[in-house]
């Protein structure tokens, strides 16, 4: 297996420094979450937005759809991207151009203009290279983190998806009750601040060695970014690499089929309990529930990550979530089903915490950037189809109880595949 040759400041003493102390890291985890509170409003802004001014389903669904589509259309180009250019201008040019288009959308609104074309045009540009900036600062973290620390960083950046999944609808919602050009103001600051932090971030240099045969070994800044074969190449070699490795591959259907799942289980249990008579403000606490058991479980995420091997983590996990959701079948919708999913999302951090740290480890520098964006293709496309096999398994059984264990044996049948999977069941430890 090739692996990445160690950053400069791995070799020189770097882990001494606490991550609190991490200047490089503290950029990078603050400007990502920036990024992602900001998506997050984005998400509920723009359909309140469109429905306000036009008042069409369709102009809504049109402009959702194609938001969706670009980050899926860019995810994967953008891990290429990650890996040929600078990262560190890769992440400053998205945000600029993010930050452009909300202030352009601004301006529009300030004046008194809406014009759909231009809210979609925003979306595209907020989907194209929100998908590009991912990648690249994930690529970006082992050059500023050294080996020793990796888990703890990685399990401290998955507190961030839910950190502003808690903050961005509440916050998109009361914004625009006030104004509705305040959300997408509040996104134009919160990239502004993210782009200039990100001024100030310094990538270590690293060499690498080409994962293709036929690419010759030289510094990563001595490459003419237009030397060597186009990105559609690149992505194509990142294909090939990543489906030649055992163990990467077995880890990203893994998280493909938890994702799948686990987004067809949340459609069912909404739509259950409302069928049983909850209020939207309970459903809302539910979805809550969620959200902070995964702000949790990232909290105590690098201890135990620690503590137990990486194998026992994802094989754990997948039994965990079988029975819980087995039990959700049970329960009284509400709260009660609330505090169960919160129990599977306080796991959630340390499950993916054990994979992308070895993921990470593994794979060459020159390589990171083309596997997060292909993982995140693999997980997002699962996650996107997740709820319309929701949708189809609750007309189809007539009942959300019955679509609950569907999902549960369904949770059941992974965690089966992964005990008997020797890439999986043999996960090495971050130790070894």
């Amino acid at each position: 297996m090739t692996v990445a040759r160690p950053a400069e400041n791995e070799s020189r003493g770097a882990a001494k420094v606490p991550l609190s102390r991490n200047i490089n890291y503290n950029i990078l985890w603050l400007g990502q979450l920036f990024s992602e509170v900001a998506v997050e409003i984005s998400m509920i802004a723009f359909p309140l937005l469109i429905l306000a001014r036009s008042g069409s389903v369709l102009d809504m669904g049109m402009a959702s759809s194609a938001l969706a589509a670009a980050h899926m259309a860019a995810v994967v180009p953008a891990g290429a991207i990650a890996d040929r250019w600078d990262r560190r201008r890769v992440l400053l040019t998205c945000q600029v151009v993010r930050a452009a288009g909300m202030t352009s959308l601004v301006v529009a609104l300030a004046t008194g203009t809406y014009w759909f074309p231009l809210v979609l045009l925003v979306m595209l540009s907020e989907g194209l290279f929100g998908s590009v900036f991912d990648p690249a600062e994930q690529a970006a973290l082992p050059q500023v983190v050294p080996e020793s620390q990796m888990s703890t960083a990685v399990a401290r950046n998955m507190a961030r998806p839910y950190i502003a999944t808690l903050l961005g609808p509440g916050v998109a919602g009361f914004l625009f009750t006030l104004s509705p050009m305040s959300p997408f103001l509040a996104d134009a600051v919160m990239l502004t601040l993210s782009f200039a932090g990100l001024v100030f971030l310094r990538l270590p240099r690293v060499r690498h060695r080409e994962a293709e045969d036929n690419r010759d070994e030289r510094p990563e800044d001595s490459r003419d970014p237009d030397d060597g074969p186009a990105v559609c190449h690149d992505v194509a070699a990142g294909f090939r690499w990543t489906l030649g490795n055992g163990m990467i591959r077995a880890s990203l259907l893994w998280v493909m089929f938890i994702n799948f799942i686990f987004s067809a289980l949340l459609i069912i249990i909404i739509a259950m309990s409302h069928d049983a008579g909850v209020s939207a403000d309970v459903i809302g606490l539910m979805m809550a529930c969620l959200g902070a058991g995964g702000v949790l479980g990232a909290t105590f995420t690098p201890r135990l990550h620690a503590a137990l091997p990486a194998r026992l983590i994802v094989v754990g996990f997948s039994w965990i979530v079988a029975a819980a959701s087995a039990v959700m079948a049970v329960v009284p919708a509400g709260v009660p089903l609330g505090l169960l999913l919160g129990v599977a999302a306080f796991l959630a951090p340390l499950a993916n915490t054990a994979v992308l740290t070895r993921l990470l480890l593994v794979t060459p520098d020159d390589m990171r950037g083309r596997l997060s964006g292909i993982a995140g293709f693999c997980s997002g496309g699962a996650g996107a189809l997740g709820p319309v096999a929701g949708g189809l398994l609750m007309s189809m059984t007539g009942g959300g109880a019955i679509g609950v264990l569907v999902c549960a044996a369904a949770f059941a049948l992974i965690a089966v595949g992964a005990t008997l999977s020797p890439n999986l069941r043999w996960l090495p430890a971050t130790q070894e």
